[in-house]
């Protein structure tokens, strides 16, 4: 017996195949593209994630028996506006999370008190109900034709069962949520022309929502087996790394970066830029800083000088005071707890002496200090972080990681080798929704190391950090 968990992230799509004792038997992954037709765009073609889809599955069955697969779970980016027609075709590239060209469409929604008073959250651009408002003012012809709207992971799941559901966490992120009550606001949809029959239907994470009904997936072996609910990228990371319970968190060093904090209650507080939505399974939420630019940064710094991210990192040796260059990564706009979308990144302080080298260590300084930005916007809700796993593909930098310790004051625990992530959780959940038996989904994974904060350089890190937030004072006040 065994489970798919199936992420679909912006730069690739992984299938995780465990068994029941989740343990990893087989992975694959499919890279993915991401197009930017003009300055703060950023869209993908659905049809390409069908395509990666049935190429990593594909994969798992040349060396296992899918026909022994018992259920499949889904995670992906959150926010992307995946328009359907009445047939269920596509009718335009899916905006994506990181899209920021709705910008006045989210100032205007944000204005009405009732989004934030329903949803607990500031209506960012990234969010799915701007992009769609976009769509309505900027593509008239395009929305007449809109029937339905999924975020990404539940076109992949239409694609396999021919259902439009939805989770809670993914749906928390579009607009039109409310985290308070697990359900759509009818209220929220008509102020954007919008009606419940646009929404799909609404599933518990750890919930069956669908069954595995696509010919080419049952060619495969995949034959009427339930599809999970499943999760947005970041509670299913959780679900699989194990934050769960109230004062479990995580940092994620991926693309964006995110600041977790796992909850017990619902506790919104829109005004500071923090998101508050719903965790992957029932009777819990969670809190979550978001940067929109972490490894993504670094992946900018390595176009920019033509070394690797691996080149740029190597070999920087032990932590060292803060370099006088100073790096605001805003290369997209920002969400925690700036909310602008219109900023952009800048390198300050450079000299003739500025190189590669210095040039890394002040990118990698200026991601942490955004995240010290995000907890200093969650300790404004209660929530207060002490510890926090280390997650995503930045994490494998222990030089980043003493850097972001040291700025945050908190210990960061380094899972051992293994999948902890999103992928891993899809596949949690796709054995809840398949057994109905319970998962330990509370146990963190056995960690490598722990990296304490040094003591010796906070003082120079805080007055780094310091330096960093004046200077985003005076860019906003000059652009």
């Amino acid at each position: 017996m065994s489970f798919i968990g199936l992420d679909l992230g912006t730069s690739s799509l992984k299938a995780l195949l465990i068994d029941e004792d989740q343990r990893v038997l087989a992975e694959h992954s499919v890279p993915l593209t991401v197009q930017r037709p003009h300055d703060g765009w950023s869209e993908q073609d659905p049809h390409t994630w069908v395509d990666a889809l049935f190429v990593a599955l594909e994969a798992l069955g040349k060396s296992h028996d899918l026909g022994e697969v018992k259920g499949i779970g889904l995670s992906g980016h959150m926010h992307g506006a995946t328009l359907l027609d009445p047939a269920g075709d596509v009718l335009r590239p899916c905006i994506l999370w990181n899209d920021t060209r709705a910008s006045v469409e989210a100032a205007d929604m944000d204005a009405d008190p009732e989004f934030r008073a329903r949803t607990g959250n500031i209506v960012f651009p990234g969010f799915t109900a701007p992009k769609v408002e976009w769509v309505r003012r900027n593509e008239p012809d395009i929305f007449v034709k809109v029937a339905k709207i999924l975020l990404p992971k539940d076109y992949l799941r239409y694609v396999l069962t021919g259902t439009m559901f939805g989770d809670m966490s993914d749906a928390s992120g579009t607009g039109w949520f409310s985290p308070r009550t697990r359900d759509w606001s009818d209220a929220l949809l008509s102020a954007c022309r919008l009606t419940r029959d646009h929404m799909p239907d609404l599933s518990e994470g750890s919930a069956q929502a669908g069954v595995v009904t696509h010919t080419r997936a049952r060619a495969l072996g995949l034959r009427d087996i339930p599809v999970a609910g499943g999760g947005g990228d970041n509670a299913a990371s959780a679900i699989g790394a194990g934050v769960v319970r109230a004062g479990d968190a995580f940092v994620s060093l991926g693309t964006s970066g995110v600041l977790f904090a796992a909850s017990d209650s619902y506790t919104p507080d829109p005004a500071s830029a923090v998101h508050t939505f719903c965790h992957a399974v029932p009777d819990t939420w969670h809190q979550m800083g978001v940067i929109l630019a972490a490894t993504d940064a670094l992946q900018w710094l390595s176009r920019l000088t033509g070394q690797s991210a691996a080149e740029l990192t190597a070999d920087l040796g032990d932590l060292r005071a803060p370099t006088r260059t100073l790096f605001l990564p805003y290369l997209g706009g920002e969400r925690t707890p700036h909310n602008d979308a219109t900023m952009r990144g800048q390198f300050l302080h450079l000299d003739h002496a500025t190189d590669a080298k210095q040039a890394t260590r002040a990118v990698l300084e200026g991601v942490a200090f955004a995240f010290a930005d995000c907890q200093i916007a969650l300790q404004s809700t209660g929530t207060v972080i002490e510890s926090a796993l280390a997650m995503g593909g930045g994490a494998k930098s222990d030089y980043w990681l003493d850097v972001i310790a040291t700025t945050l004051g908190i210990s960061l625990k380094v899972p051992k080798a293994g999948d902890f992530g999103a992928a891993l959780g899809a596949a949690r959940l796709a054995i809840m929704a398949a057994t109905g038996a319970g998962v330990d989904i509370a146990t963190q994974p056995a960690l490598a190391k722990t990296i304490d904060p040094n003591a010796t350089l906070a003082p120079a890190f805080c007055a780094a950090h310091a330096r960093y937030r004046a200077a985003y004072t005076t860019l906003k006040d000059i652009t």
